[in-house]
Order: C-alpha cells, then sequence, then structure tokens
C-alpha cells in the first residue's frame, strides 16, 4: 500500500455548488473526494457528455484498482469570495421567460402565449422556448484564492500525482504538492478522526458511533467521527481508516 499526502493551494476562486438557497449558491469549506478522484486524472470524463453519469462505471475501476481518494479538509479558517452573476445574453432584444431566455434570431420575431414564448426566424418557422435548469442570475459563494486543504490517496500501486488540477465548475486552478508518506496498522478504539470522511465509504464494522454531518452531493461526508477499529497510523495526530472504498450504492 502506498499512501500520498496531498496539500492543495487554490490558485483561482473555486466554485462547488454544494448547497442553494433562494438565488445564492454556496460552497461549502471542502473538496469532495469525487470531484478529486476526478481531478487528479484518475477517472476520465468523456469529452462529449449526453447527460449520462458515470460514477458507477469510474468509481467500479477504482475500487478493482485498489485506489482510493478522500475527501480534502482545509487546513486553516476557509476564505470565500462573494460575487454576481447574470444569464441575460448581450442581444440588441431579450425577454426573460419562465426558467428560459428569449432572444430573437436575426430577421425574426418573438411572442408570447401566457407563460410560454415562440421564436419565428427570418422564414416563419416556429419553434418553441423550453425551460432551461441553470440559473439565470444569482450570486455565488466561492473558496477565495489561498486556501489550502489536504487529502490523502491510498494506492495499491505507486502513483505520480499531478503538480497542478483543475477543481469545480469553472476548472480552476489548484496547486499540487504531495508527498509519500510512511505509515504503520494498529487496531484502536473510540478514537476520533477530525479529518473528512465518506460516510459510506467506511467498512461496514468501523461504523462511526458520533460524528459531524455534512450533507453535500453526490454523497454525505463526515468530520470529528469517533470510531473504533484498523487504521493506518501516519503521525501521533493523523489516521485513516483501512478498507475504504468508493461507496456505489447511492450513486446514479
Amino acid at each position: 500500500m502506498h499512501i500520498y499526502r496531498c496539500t492543495l493551494t487554490l490558485m483561482e476562486a473555486t466554485f462547488f455548488s454544494s448547497r442553494e438557497v433562494s438565488a445564492t449558491y454556496f460552497t461549502e469549506p471542502l473538496i469532495g473526494h469525487i470531484a478529486l478522484s476526478y481531478a487528479f486524472g484518475f477517472c476520465r470524463s468523456p469529452y462529449y457528455n449526453d447527460g449520462t453519469i458515470h460514477y458507477k462505471e469510474h468509481l467500479t475501476a477504482l475500487n478493482e484498482q485498489g485506489l482510493y481518494v478522500t475527501p480534502a479538509t482545509l487546513v486553516n479558517k476557509p476564505r470565500f469570495t462573494l460575487g454576481q452573476f447574470n444569464a441575460q445574453p448581450d442581444a440588441y432584444w431579450s425577454a426573460m421567460g419562465a426558467g428560459a431566455l428569449v432572444t430573437v434570431p436575426e430577421g425574426g420575431r418573438a411572442e408570447s402565449k401566457g407563460k410560454s414564448w415562440w421564436v419565428y426566424d427570418a422564414q416563419g418557422k416556429r419553434r418553441k422556448i423550453g425551460a432551461e435548469t441553470r440559473p439565470q442570475f444569482g450570486r455565488i459563494r466561492s473558496l477565495a484564492i489561498g486556501n489550502q486543504a489536504v487529502a490523502y490517496v491510498l494506492s495499491r500501486d505507486a502513483l505520480t500525482i499531478p503538480s497542478y488540477i483543475r477543481l469545480g465548475k469553472f476548472m480552476s486552478k489548484a496547486k499540487v504538492q504531495s508527498q509519500e508518506v510512511t505509515f504503520s496498522e494498529i487496531k484502536d478504539g473510540n478514537v476520533t478522526l477530525p479529518s473528512l470522511l465518506s460516510l459510506g465509504d467506511l467498512p461496514s464494522e468501523m461504523a462511526p458511533l458520533v460524528f459531524d454531518l455534512i450533507n453535500v452531493p453526490p454523497t454525505p461526508l463526515v468530520r470529528n467521527a469517533r470510531m473504533s477499529g484498523r487504521f493506518y497510523r501516519i503521525s501521533k495526530t493523523e489516521l485513516l481508516p483501512i478498507g475504504m472504498r468508493y461507496d456505489l450504492s447511492g450513486l446514479p
């Protein structure tokens, strides 16, 4: 087994839509383990996506390889940046419909019927403007530049960790300093682990008795989990549960 400690430093504001309250979209002070699995290049998203979600396929392959990435825990007090966005198109004429932004092609026209909008092109061909799932305006809270977080990569085989990765909805840049660490295996009881863990990925016999729950998609995370079982001891204060695997049961 190889264990790598990866320290991430955000070089750009980084946004994940962890929580939505009205028209404000919040990034929680963490970086999820599935997002990191893709960012490190262990999973590869298809260049073209028709909307199909590949979590089960990709993470099953990592389980078979004996490879696992923990969530990244912020080192210090998190810093955020708050911004606004407006998806209104930069066009001569536009309108905001029910869940849709309406623009008119050159030589065309638009008309509304109730809550629906119809657009006609220059040849008179008509099409209905459908509702879109993307937000049209609002505010976003992102993790600010300079935040640092630590994640661990556990692998049956030796790995090369990239020095820079892209994270979040806007593919923001982050620097990665990785170091392979030495460890020992121990058995201990009633220990508290302050670092973030994925609740579903823990071995069934190591279910934590007490923990702080962070309900973020696609899987909930925990911190300050008190548990008993077998651990990798990395230092006097750092322990990782043995036997973590990606839980596929709740993924689409």
